[in-house]
């Protein structure tokens, strides 16, 4: 039996600047703006896709000692990549083996459910977690970021240096993005899924450090800034849209286009806090995480509501 009794919701907020949160591979890779709004997206998948790689490099979930992530990539020994019906061969040789063995080893798929193709018939799981696509807080400015580079070329003259042929390039990056997602875990879909609360810790934990420790060359710089979890008391309720509304609204003395940095900053909640105050009977606690640079104001939430600190490793 599941865990996880009732239903949660989540606040995420981090930031990134000169880099690109999420490109889009229709649009030559620039980072997804929403044209009309001048605001930075970043689709769930990115998140997810963080939060994978965070616990298959740092938590053991790599295929060894039964904890594994089904969504990675896996080569065959010709060193072809694994598609997802030949993946399925990795957990059983019948479905209800290949189910069974899905949710006792690959956490993505208690947390975020997957559908896996098999030879005449599949087997889904709709995932308890889900995010709508991350929205910046502020307006962005796009940059185009020229590169030059060279490559040695064929052959070599008589003191022995081989041809060099020079290229430019360029990609495209934000200034300054402070995003925004809102989760959901619904204790409906986690029953289905076996959640536990260990696999929630780990959803935070990977939300966290890994968001902090995406260093690649388009990622690099990225900070998370506020993590907040509510917990309710009754099953199949939650507040909704915590995210909406200007919940969480960024003040600055500075045009949105011409942050550069957190500090220059102001978190007002104000709204967010009216609106969890309205339900605190409704709510059995918050477990909430705010980075030592962010300037937000939480003190107004009721004394009634336990607010616990979220713990990460």
């Amino acid at each position: 039996m599941t865990e996880i009794k009732n239903r949660s919701e989540i606040v995420f907020l981090y930031d990134i600047k000169d880099a690109n949160p999420n490109g889009d591979p229709l649009d030559e890779n620039k980072p997804r703006i929403d044209e009309e709004t001048g605001i930075n997206i970043v689709t769930d998948v990115r998140l997810k896709r963080t939060i994978r790689d965070y616990l298959h490099d740092f938590k053991g979930y790599n295929g060894e000692n039964e904890k594994d992530i089904l969504i990675r990539e896996i080569r065959d020994k010709n060193d072809i990549v694994k598609d997802m019906k030949t993946r399925a061969r990795d957990f059983g040789k019948n479905k209800k083996e290949i189910e069974d063995n899905l949710l006792k080893n690959c956490i993505d798929v208690r947390l975020f459910g997957g559908t896996v193709a098999l030879p005449k018939d599949s087997v889904t799981f709709t995932g308890p977690v889900q995010f709508k696509i991350g929205r910046s807080l502020n307006k962005v400015e796009l940059k185009e970021v020229g590169h030059s580079f060279t490559m040695a070329g064929k052959g070599k003259n008589e003191e022995g240096e081989g041809p060099k042929a020079g290229s430019l390039a360029s990609e495209y990056v934000v200034n300054y993005s402070l995003i925004c997602f809102y989760g959901i875990i619904n204790e409906n879909a986690a029953k289905h899924t076996q959640l536990t609360k260990s696999d929630v810790g780990l959803l935070l934990e990977g939300m966290w450090n890994g968001t902090k420790n995406l260093i690649s060359r388009s990622k690099a710089g990225q900070m998370p800034r506020l993590l907040l979890k509510v917990n309710y008391k009754e099953k199949d309720y939650h507040i909704g849209d915590l995210d909406g509304d200007e919940m969480i609204k960024l003040v600055s003395e500075k045009n949105e286009e011409q942050i550069r940095d957190i500090s220059e900053i102001t978190l007002d909640a104000s709204k967010l806090v009216e609106k969890l105050n309205k339900n605190k009977d409704k709510i059995e606690s918050i477990n909430l995480k705010v980075d030592d640079r962010v300037n937000i104001d939480l003190d107004g939430l009721d004394k009634e509501i336990p607010i616990n600190e979220i713990q990460i490793k």
